[in-house]
């Protein structure tokens, strides 16, 4: 199975099946972002590009460095260093889904049981992000793109 590109159609065994296109940050409930967060992001940077091939631009988010991966002109993700309030977690990739609301989803989150570790947090006016986890112990971030489509 291959994705070509994130708002491409599914193909498999060099059959398209168009019904299963969709634009992931437009699709609430779908993967739209995976960022690293790592000790050292210039190595990150280095081993990555040599074994994905993948373009690395500089991000703009205010006060950390982070930089923006693109595959054929598309973002896909991110590298940012570790958070100065825990230097010493262990570097890890992190997933993000799409979602209408937040403050909804963070809601409906602990009343299925899981806990908010860290509450919404704007990227920009039109981007807000928070951080959960699921009953047994899983992390995964959720995020509303609002009228900001990376792409």
């Amino acid at each position: 199975m291959m994705i070509a590109e994130q708002t491409a159609v599914l193909c498999w065994g060099g059959r398209i099946f168009p019904e299963y296109y969709m634009n992931p940050f437009t699709q609430p409930g779908a993967f739209s972002w995976c960022e690293l967060l790592t000790s050292d992001p210039e190595a990150a940077k280095v081993f990555y590009q040599a074994l994905f091939g993948w373009d690395l631009k500089p991000g703009n988010l205010e006060n950390i460095p982070y930089t923006i991966i693109e595959v054929n002109g598309q973002g896909i993700g991110g590298i940012a260093p570790l958070p100065p309030s825990n230097p010493t977690m262990p570097p890890s990739w992190g997933n993000y889904v799409t979602v209408e609301e937040v403050e909804a989803t963070l809601k409906k989150a602990e009343e299925l049981g899981g806990k908010v570790l860290m509450g919404t947090m704007n990227i920009s006016p039109e981007m807000r992000f928070a951080l959960i986890q699921d009953p047994q112990g899983a992390t995964i971030a959720v995020i509303s793109y609002g009228a900001a489509n990376p792409n």
